[in-house]
């Protein structure tokens, strides 16, 4: 049986069901750490908002993070500099900047484990990729350094290295934050319509809400269903091996996530687009015993992390005709600064106030990449199979995964337990899966 080792290191207080209609200022879905910390702000900000989860607060993707609180997200700079200009990706930096200082200053009073760290992206085979991303951070400013060995038991072409970055334990740090807000624990909502949203025992009345979901589920608006797909990706928590002081990534898609807690060394791999095979945690335990052979499994589990067309998280309005209605997704793997960024970002347009990131980050931005047409195309594909074994969401054919015993969709990750019950989103129903 897969469980986080978070799971077993905080206790969350237990919130009570809706049971009857309600109105509030702002509403928030989800009770994931996005929703969590933009609960948190607004109410900081004395606004009157109430906070809804379909289970339970962090038991979906957050309890599943590696926790590392970085603005270094893979080589991104290279690239935001070559097709967004230098002044982007500077705003892009220092947005999530601003969201690592946000959580050392929450931190300095929660008991979370919050450790300031170095983080390094490095290649194993591509020398050239890591001296790009130094050149890019050197043209915006950002003094990171070159590195030609780390701690990690094998060698390497070189490596990025941000300083001053950090890793915590995201469950104490819910824990804590989440206590005195208004929130409803079991209550799932499956339909939002004129500022309405309807759950199986309420309805919820409110003058602005925020779409903190994950996948966002409102199809009608937005064109999520084009603009996001998702991957998964599968984590070990070994004992009795070597515990290292950074944080790392390969920067190769297939490369592995490395960092410590506590006595553990948290493995991560195997990422692939959801629905798709993949060798799962054997590619991390192969890992595991070549590279620390010593170690024993402590923890396994997997995760699922929603990826934009560009990389670039959508945070703002859910669409050009939705004025009252916000949403946070697309974290592409980054999700503990990309919530906080969230929140902050979210919080200020509720309130009316200027926010010097939140362009950069908008979700009407052009669609028009390459990333676009491998959605569409996946799309068409799985929903012209001939199956009846189909996802409630849109209508793609389901694949049996395997390692976790699920049904899983391939064009938008919705996943289903071996009976059919609903896992994640975007679906908001069990699938048919006896058919």
């Amino acid at each position: 049986m897969q469980k986080s080792i978070w799971s077993d290191t905080a206790q969350i207080a237990k919130h009570h069901e809706l049971t009857e209609d309600i109105k509030t200022d702002i509403l928030i879905i989800g009770g994931g750490i996005c929703g969590i910390l933009c609960a948190y702000f607004l109410k900081k900000s004395g606004v009157d908002c109430v906070l809804v989860e379909g289970s339970t607060v962090a038991s979906g993707i957050t309890k599943n993070t590696t926790a590392k609180i970085t603005s270094q997200h893979g080589l991104i700079y290279s690239n935001l500099v070559s097709k967004m200009g230098i002044y982007n990706a500077q705003l892009y930096l220092r947005a999530h900047e601003s969201a690592l200082a946000e959580y050392a200053k929450l931190c300095k009073d929660i008991d979370c484990d919050f450790e300031r760290k170095n983080s390094y992206v490095y290649s194993l085979d591509d020398r050239t990729k890591i001296e790009n991303e130094i050149n890019a951070l050197n043209l915006i400013g950002f003094g990171a350094s070159f590195k030609d060995a780390i701690e990690l038991p094998f060698k390497i072409d070189g490596a990025v290295c941000f300083e001053n970055q950090a890793q915590f334990n995201p469950l104490k740090f819910i824990s804590e934050i989440s206590k005195n807000l208004d929130i409803y624990e079991n209550t799932f909502v499956y339909k939002v319509i004129s500022g309405k949203a309807i759950t199986k025992n309420a309805t919820i009345t409110a003058d602005a809400i925020i779409v903190a979901t994950h996948f966002p589920f409102i199809n009608k608006h937005g064109s999520y269903f084009l603009k996001l797909y998702q991957k998964r990706s599968y984590v070990t928590a070994l004992k009795n091996a070597q515990k290292i002081t950074g944080m790392y990534l390969d920067e190769s898609d297939a490369g592995f996530s490395l960092r410590s807690y506590n006595d553990n060394l948290l493995i991560g791999a195997a990422s692939h687009r959801t629905g798709k095979k993949s060798p799962g945690w054997q590619a991390v335990y192969d890992f595991a015993s070549t590279h620390y052979p010593q170690a024993k499994i402590r923890y396994s589990w997997s995760t699922q992390d929603c990826m934009s067309l560009d990389n670039i998280a959508y945070i703002g309005q859910y669409s050009k005709n939705t004025p009252s209605l916000y949403v946070a997704t697309g974290f592409s793997k980054w999700g503990m600064t990309s919530s906080m960024l969230s929140a902050m970002i979210l919080t200020d347009m509720i309130l009316g106030k200027e926010n010097d990131f939140k362009n950069i980050f908008s979700p009407q931005r052009s669609i028009l990449k390459p990333q676009l047409a491998v959605n569409a195309f996946e799309t068409v594909c799985n929903f012209i199979v001939p199956t009846k074994k189909r996802c409630p969401h849109l209508g793609c054919s389901l694949k049996w995964n395997k390692n976790e015993r699920t049904w899983d969709c391939p064009c938008h990750g919705s996943r289903f337990s071996e009976n059919g019950d609903l896992i994640d989103n975007p679906a908001t129903k069990d699938a048919n899966v006896r058919k």
